[in-house]
Order: C-alpha cells, then structure tokens, then sequence
C-alpha cells in the first residue's frame, strides 16, 4: 500500500504543470549556477527530459523499496484476512444468544404446532408370547422455531442451514407404547430454513407393547399402534398435527421393505385429545400399523402333514374288518401324528391368553385318530373269538340288519339273510340225513338206539349179539360226530351273524367318521378363507 501511494504521489508532482517540479529544477540549476555567479535561462526542452529521466529513476527504485519496506511491514503490521464464510456467520449469529431450555416462541401465549409424519421402513420381528412388536420406521418432525430466523441477503442468499440438535429447542415427543430403547441410529444434525421452520429427520426402531390376536393363526392380521404425545407439555403448549393428508400415509408403502413374513396393508391416523383426572389435556397422534402374516410357509409344514395323515387313516377304514392289520396300521398313524406334534410344536405361538384355532384342529384330529382306532379294535372285537359269544339279539339283528343295511344303501344286504337260510339248511339237512340212517336200524331216537342196543344181546342170538354191538358202537361215534359238527355249525352261524353286524357297524361307524371329518374340514377351511381375504 505504501508502494502505492508513493508511485502515485511521484507521477502526480511530475505531471503538475508549471508547478513543483520546474521550481525544483530551477533551484537545483540555480544552486549548481549559483557559485559562478550567472544565472542560466531554463530551457523547455531539457526540462521535460530530465523530468522523465527522474521519474523513471524513481520508479526502477520502487521495487527495492518495497523489497526493503517488507521485512518491517511483516513484522510490525498484520496480512489483511479474508472474509468469513457465510454458513459460519449465520450458525454463530443464531446460536450465540440462543436459549434452548425454553420454548422458542416471543409471546408465552403462542402454542408451539409440532407436525408428524411416519413411513413404515420394515417389521422386524412379532413376539406373540411377550406381546411385543418390533418395527423400523422413519420418523419426521417439523416446527417453527421463532428465535431462528435470518435475513437471507445478509448471509450470501442462505435460505437453509443444518445445526447440531443438541444446541437447539427440540419438543419433549415421546411413543406411549415404548418398552425397549431399540438400536436407532443417531442423527445430529436437524435442517432450519430462514423462516424458522424445523425439520427433524431420523430412522427409529420400535419395540412396542401390541395386543396381539392369534387365534386366526396363520391367517392372522394384527393392529398395532404408535401414539406419539408431549410427556410434559400440555396442548397449549405443544400441539400436534400430520404433517401429510391421511390418504397418503395410508396407503404409502414406497419405503418398506416386502419380503419378510408379514406384509403391510395400511397405516390409519388419529388426533385425539388426552386428559388424566379432568387435568390439562395432551394431544396425542395414533399412528395404527395393520399387518398380516404371510401362510405360506405355515400351511406347508403345518396343515398338509395334518391332512395327509387324516386322509390316510380314512384310507385305512378300507382293510377288512377281520384282519388284524387295521389295528397295526391305525396305531402306526396314531404314533406318528404325535411325533409330527412334538416337531411343530415349537413353531405355533405360544401366549398365556388363548389358544390359535390351529391348535384346537390338531387336537382334534388327534381325537378323531383315537376315535378311528377304538372303532378299529371294537370292530376286531365283534368279528373274532366268537365261540365265547352268545347269539346276536334280535333287536341287534332287527336294527343293524335290516333297518341299517337300508339306510346306508349296501348293494349287498341280501346276502346276510341268505347266509342265515343256508346255515339253518344244512343243519336241518345234517339232522335228517342222520335220523334216516338211524331208522334203518328201527330206531327214531339215537337214545332209543342206545337203548335197544343195550337189550339187544339178551334178545337176539348169541352171533348176532356181537354184530349188534359192534354197529350200536358205531352208531354211537355217528350220533356224537353229528352233535359237534352241529355244535360247530352252531358256532359258524353265531360268528357270521357277529360278522355281519360287525360289517354294518363298521360301515356306518366310517360313513359317521367321513361325515365328522368333512365337516369340521369345511368349516375350518371356511374360517380361514374368511380371514385370509378380510
């Protein structure tokens, strides 16, 4: 700077005209002349020359001057700084008197309007023993903050500027159903704009108490809520609003993430107001989180299984009724539905409130196996070891026989009378074939043959004694060979009657069973379609 003004102050005294630079001249002339004693008239000519010889003298010199000057200016003065940026000046001029223990408003009267928003990022986890649910969401803040205002032409045209939370006035908005503090990242940093407009930004993961419904297990949808309020600040102090219309935060799904085991159908929103015991009311935001769970996964491993195996044991009602294999095969389904029960076990919700539906249908074919197999053993029951059996009661006969052949429409009902006529045929025809050999022999009676066979020796002679003896013996085999196999044929005819009764039971007892199964199969399947397409 001093170069500068020393320049300038040079080239100005040697351009005056007529002024210093020629009286300068003059006297140096003057002075140089002086001694001789005359005085040189000054020429024009020379005069502009020496002047432009000097002032180019002093401008080659200018350089080591400053050169010179330097050291001493760097040592006794400062080096001009630049200017300060612009973002540094506004974030010291806001935050340098600011207060952020107190509400941000001028007049205590104003209420401080806090508007919400909330967008569904993923569904972590359900916890239906604990009752807890675990959700990701993005949060949004927005508030005018009265002492952060700025004039954006003092701030090189900065309308928005990011300031540390911690430095500023942030609301006391807390979620009523909190039970754990999640692992949310931590955000620092909240946006203002020049007209004190707040908006804080922040990802939180939710862990909140939801009363979760699983009776409709796997088919389940489940509401939870997220009410956000002021803990402390009643609603003229703090009041909240949404930030975006509630069709848009209902259907908005543009963040989360749908590939998990619960998809979601819609965030409903609620303003309400809150009071304790006629106290100051709090405004409250209900967010409403609708879910449901996605049945694929449960309908494979858990409900087919089941149904195979049910339709197995109906299967099985199709071995005949007197083999033993039945039983065996029954028992073998019973056993392993009871291991396929120990496996999934751990994979139905447990809770101490109710039991899924799920759970009751196991249980049920559970019964409905043991049912299958009671009837199985009573079948085997009726069909063997009937030489301990008395005859079948009439009734029996009546109600089974003929009544229940008709009303369960058996082609094949005619073959039991027909078994019966036969039986008593060849009993009655075994009875008279005997009678008519006896006759021969003059006798009506075997017991009048025995008789006569034992007085025959004390009347015929002596030679025809011992033949007569001899065919007395033998008809005495014949008379006790006749009554086995009448006994015998006795027996036959109570073990097919018993057969037969066990056959119709057994159809009728699995047209009951079908009719049990089918029933509760529909009724299920109608439920759970219902609350599938809810």
């Amino acid at each position: 700077m001093r170069r500068e003004r020393l320049m300038a102050r040079l080239i100005g005294r040697s351009q005056k005209p007529g002024g210093g630079g020629k009286a300068s001249q003059e006297c140096c002339e003057g002075s140089l002349l002086g001694g001789a004693g005359w005085r040189r008239e000054p020429r024009p000519a020379a005069g502009r020359a020496m002047r432009a010889a000097a002032v180019g003298a002093l401008l080659a010199l200018l350089p080591l001057a400053s050169a010179l000057q330097s050291p001493g200016t760097r040592r006794g003065g400062r080096m001009p700084e630049p200017a300060e940026p612009a973002l540094r000046r506004l974030s010291h001029s806001l935050l340098a008197h600011y207060q952020k223990g107190t509400r941000p408003v001028r007049d205590w009267r104003t209420t401080t309007n806090v508007a919400i928003d909330l967008m569904v990022y993923a569904i972590l986890s359900v916890d239906e023993k604990n009752q807890v649910l675990t959700t990701y969401v993005w949060y949004r803040q927005h508030w005018t903050d009265e002492f952060l205002r700025w004039d954006p032409e003092r701030f090189d045209n900065l309308t928005q500027i990011s300031l540390p939370v911690e430095s500023i006035w942030v609301p006391d908005i807390l979620i009523n159903e909190f039970v754990d503090v999640g692992k949310s990242p931590h955000v620092p940093y909240v946006y203002v704009s020049h007209h004190g407009e707040v908006q804080n930004l922040k990802p939180i993961q939710v862990m909140t108490a939801c009363s979760l419904d699983i009776y409709n297990f796997p088919f389940d949808v489940q509401n939870c809520s997220l009410t956000f309020t002021s803990w402390l600040h009643h609603i003229r102090d703090i009041n909240l609003s949404l930030w975006r219309q509630p069709e848009l935060v209902k259907f908005d799904r543009s963040v989360f993430m749908n590939q998990g085991e619960w998809e979601l159908l819609y965030v409903l929103s609620r303003f309400q107001e809150f009071s304790v015991k006629s106290s100051d009311s709090y405004a409250e935001m209900k967010f409403y989180v609708v879910i449901r769970r996605r049945p694929l996964f449960y309908t494979v491993s858990l409900l087919l299984p089941s149904i195979f195996l049910m339709v197995m044991d109906i299967v099985g009602f199709y071995l005949p009724p007197n083999s033993g294999e039945r039983v065996s095969f029954k028992i073998t389904l019973l056993l392993g539905y009871s291991v396929f029960l120990i496996i999934v076990s751990d994979t139905l919700p447990a809770t101490a409130v109710g039991t899924p539906l799920i759970g009751i249908y196991f249980v049920v074919c559970m019964a409905l196996l043991v049912i299958s197999l009671t009837e199985t053993i009573l079948i085997v029951r009726l069909v063997h070891k009937q030489d301990l059996q008395p005859h079948v009661p009439e009734w029996v006969k009546r109600l089974l026989l003929e009544r229940a052949t008709v009303l369960l429409c058996i082609r094949d009902r005619n073959k039991f009378s027909q078994s019966r006529t036969q039986s008593s045929d060849i009993s009655r025809q075994a009875e008279n074939d005997s009678t008519a050999r006896l006759n021969q022999y003059g006798c009506e009676d075997p017991r009048e043959c025995e008789t006569v066979g034992g007085a025959g020796p004390t009347l015929a002679s002596a030679g025809q004694g011992e033949g007569s003896l001899l065919l007395h013996g033998v008809l005495r085999e014949i008379t006790a060979i006749r009554q086995f196999l009448e006994k015998r044929e006795e027996f036959r005819d109570v073990a097919r009657e018993w057969l037969q009764v066990g056959y119709v039971l057994d159809v009728l007892l699995f047209r009951a069973y079908l009719v049990a199964v089918l029933a509760y199969t529909i009724t299920l399947g109608t439920l759970w379609s219902v609350w599938r397409d809810a």
